[in-house]
């Protein structure tokens, strides 16, 4: 059976239907979130709960890949994603893959490809830390405006990683980050070999889930980010750079009360899944699964909606 990707805007319910599908196909599931890759990071990543059974994360008897093997000081990229995949596909030949995940570049790079960018260097990183220390993190963004204008509108001003790469590219090649992205970029996955499922939330129900959800999972991130904070790391290590965690910290350190850090994170995770929906509705390919209202999700009719597809 070809590999089936469930993919869709954060909170949308990827993780209960993939589960759904291995159950049936026997297949086993892979994680397409860069934030649940991280160790300690349980709570506010959504991570499934589960126990390492023969070397395996596994939930519900599901194998479930690619989550809670990352230390939090580490960073995890697209490329790194594809090789781990690579190592999968290729431990299980005879298992079905199901993808599961909001992280669409990863998806992208493993089934179409990745630009050929070039890889940092250690004189261009050393460029970056002169320049962070002179402009901060703010004023970092700031310089990416004026240097990549395009790029600068597609990435947060908090999100100092991909700031600081789309600088380290400009440094690299003379060019826009955004000019260097062609080719595989604008390419769709080849329906043959992969079949995509999006989960298409009606706008305001999908917002009730959000705001659900971060209420219920606010002090929960707070516990995860304290026990980090009191072990020593510091909070810019790249785990605590996940969406929700920079609120939780500034709420511990009283920089936030809890109503703003939690009204903060649902506004964050809106933007967030907004981005997701832009970036999956090009997916021209993908099945699409509409839930205009609550009962609509359904896992066992939508889990046969998709097998029945995907034996055509």
């Amino acid at each position: 059976m070809k590999p089936i990707v469930i993919c869709g805007p954060t909170a949308s319910g990827k993780t209960d239907l993939a589960l759904s599908l291995a159950r049936q196909t026997g297949g086993l599931i892979l994680s397409a979130d860069s934030r649940q890759v991280y160790k300690h990071l349980t709570i506010g990543t959504a991570k499934p709960q589960g126990t390492y059974q023969n070397g395996l994360y596994t939930v519900d008897g599901v194998p479930y890949l690619l989550v809670d093997f990352v230390e939090v000081t580490d960073t995890f990229n697209a490329g790194s994603f594809c090789a781990r995949v690579r190592e999968i596909a290729a431990q299980f030949p005879d298992k079905p893959l199901i993808f599961a995940g909001g992280t669409g570049m990863y998806l992208h790079a493993y089934f179409v490809g990745m630009d050929d960018l070039p890889p940092s260097t250690e004189k261009s990183r050393a460029q970056l830390t002169t320049l962070l220390a002179k402009y901060g993190k703010e004023g970092m963004h700031q310089l990416l405006a004026q240097k990549d204008p395009d790029s600068a509108a597609q990435i947060p001003p908090g999100n100092i990683q991909r700031t600081m790469r789309a600088l380290e590219l400009c440094l690299l090649t003379g060019k826009p980050a955004s000019e260097l992205k062609s080719g595989a970029f604008f390419e769709l996955p080849d329906p043959e070999q992969s079949h995509w499922v999006y989960l298409d939330w009606d706008k305001d129900l999908l917002n009730a889930r959000i705001a659900a959800r971060t209420e219920q999972i606010f002090d929960g991130m707070c516990a995860e980010a304290h026990a980090l904070l009191a072990q020593g790391f510091d909070k810019d290590i790249p785990a605590l750079k996940t969406l929700g965690y920079p609120q939780a910290v500034a709420y511990l350190q009283h920089a936030l009360s809890r109503a703003q850090a939690v009204a903060d994170v649902a506004l964050k995770t809106r933007q967030y899944a907004k981005r997701q929906r832009t970036w999956f509705n090009r997916y021209t390919q993908a099945q699409r699964l509409p839930l205009n209202a609550p009962q609509d999700f359904d896992t066992k009719k939508l889990t046969q909606a998709v097998l029945a597809r995907v034996s055509k």
